[in-house]
């Protein structure tokens, strides 16, 4: 005998996330901006992991179609930061690095590590290897001699003692890291990729952001100025925090909720040749000056550079100082 499912005649109670997902995908005609409000909300049920799994990936991807407004991404980072447990720390620079780089090496890493060198305190996170092809800043903080961090008391200790540490962000936002995750079940970056790179979860004196978008720079200026934050984005070489010297650089600055705008020229007449292969030990041999090559000392300098102009430096001066530290530089890894 054929059994049937039970009729249903009482109709369900609607899913208290489900007002947020109908807000974004109400069709051409109905559908609108998350309010910062209601974007506060939305991340805290998400965070606190009270939606389906239905509901992210659809709530991440209509985000994703429409793409994020300065309000909704001040919302998100609130209910974020009112449920991160972060000790307080004195950190001067936060560098999020979630993009992974694929035409050049990495040569922010030694940036930071000249930085941090030099007394500047930095906080770098990143979301792991989620696309292939590119190499990621987890996989090179062994061979740089960069502090690996698994909770904040290393993060503590690590800054402390070396100026410089990074810190999964699986360890200190897992439901941010599993959205990331999710890359390769929808097939698309999710939002999240962005919105990690507005957190500063320790309230470094300046976040500094890198995204590669067109014209969505200034969407994430708008956010941090909402947030009363002091942030420099630019767009960076490969979607990192790495200034690209053979282009123009426009920096979308905001301090204590006011944006201001900066364009630094390119450092070099003719644009350089991009290498054939991604070899890391040509960041080992740099460092230690065992080779001269033009485009990573630009790029690192003027990486150097954009971290001092954050924590308030004059371009000029800025630069001058850049080139100071890396001549100074201790030249063991």
């Amino acid at each position: 005998m054929t059994e049937y499912a039970p009729l249903v005649t009482q109709t369900p109670a609607e899913h208290p996330f489900a007002q947020f997902v109908r807000i974004l995908g109400k069709g051409k005609q109905g559908a609108r901006n998350l309010t910062r409000e209601e974007a506060r909300e939305a991340m805290g049920m998400l965070i606190e992991e009270k939606v389906e799994d239905t509901q992210l990936g659809a709530f991440l991807m209509l985000l994703r179609h429409k793409e994020e407004s300065a309000e909704e991404l001040a919302g998100f980072t609130e209910a974020i930061r009112a449920r991160l447990h972060t000790p307080a720390l004195a950190v001067d620079i936060d560098w999020p690095t979630y993009a992974g780089k694929k035409r050049h090496l990495p040569w922010y890493l030694l940036a930071a590590k000249c930085l941090a060198q030099n007394g500047v305190k930095i906080f770098m996170h990143g979301g792991g290897a989620h696309t292939a092809g590119r190499l990621y800043s987890e996989q090179l903080l062994g061979l740089l001699g960069i502090p690996l961090c698994r909770n904040w008391q290393s993060v503590e200790s690590s800054l402390a003692q070396h100026n410089l540490a990074f810190m999964p962000l699986g360890d200190w936002a897992p439901q941010l890291q599993r959205m990331i995750d999710l890359r390769n079940t929808l097939g698309l970056r999710s939002p999240i990729h962005s919105l990690a790179r507005i957190i500063n979860p320790l309230g470094a004196r300046c976040g500094l952001q890198s995204i590669f978008h067109p014209g969505y720079q200034g969407v994430h200026r708008d956010a941090s100025s909402l947030l009363g934050d002091n942030a420099i984005v630019i767009k960076g070489d490969g979607g990192e925090i790495e200034v690209n010297p053979d282009t123009i650089s426009h920096l979308y600055g905001t301090s204590a909720g006011q944006p201001w705008d900066e364009e630094w020229p390119a450092l070099s007449e003719r644009r350089h040749v991009k290498p054939a292969t991604l070899d890391p030990q040509q960041l080992t041999a740099l460092w230690r000056g065992d080779i001269e090559d033009s485009y990573p000392q630009l790029a690192l300098i003027s990486t150097i550079a954009l971290a001092l102009r954050g924590l308030g430096m004059p371009r000029d001066q800025a630069f001058a100082q850049a080139q100071i530290y890396w001549d100074k530089r201790n030249l063991s890894i």
